[in-house]
């Protein structure tokens, strides 16, 4: 079974200047896990929900926040984003795609076309989904 099938079609992308600010608005606005990051429709960077956790203060929106905390959101997306991604094509398997999730640490796998356009892209969810409603599938028939 190929990619196109199971990945997600709906891809957040952002620029490497954004702000952490702006991250921080689309992760909570999308619920997504994972943004891309282009130059010129490009994919040139990852940044997870993770990444971004990390990079900014855990104080906050807390009683205890200072200028500097908040100072953490003026960070662009370019100093703490995974460069050069590891990626799939529409047409990989889902055998390549757990092959790569296994031999790496990794939670997602961008998607892209022959010009390096971001077209998708698929997590480890994604393919837990789908064999949970195979197995589910199976039990009906």
């Amino acid at each position: 079974m190929s990619i196109a099938s199971i990945m997600t079609k709906r891809v957040v992308c952002v620029m490497m200047d954004d702000s952490l600010d702006t991250v921080r608005h689309i992760f909570e606005a999308s619920g997504f896990h994972h943004l891309l990051v282009v130059e010129d429709d490009r994919l040139v960077g990852v940044i997870s929900d993770r990444d971004y956790l990390k990079a900014i203060s855990p104080f906050l929106d807390s009683v205890t926040e200072r200028i500097r905390d908040r100072a953490t959101l003026d960070k662009r997306v370019h100093q703490i984003m995974t460069r050069d991604p590891i990626t799939l094509k529409a047409t990989n398997t889902m055998v390549s795609a757990i092959e790569l999730f296994n031999q790496h640490k990794i939670s997602c796998l961008p998607v892209i076309d022959d010009h390096g356009k971001p077209i998708g892209i698929i997590s480890w969810r994604d393919i837990f989904k789908y064999f949970a409603a195979s197995v589910a599938q199976k039990r009906l028939s």
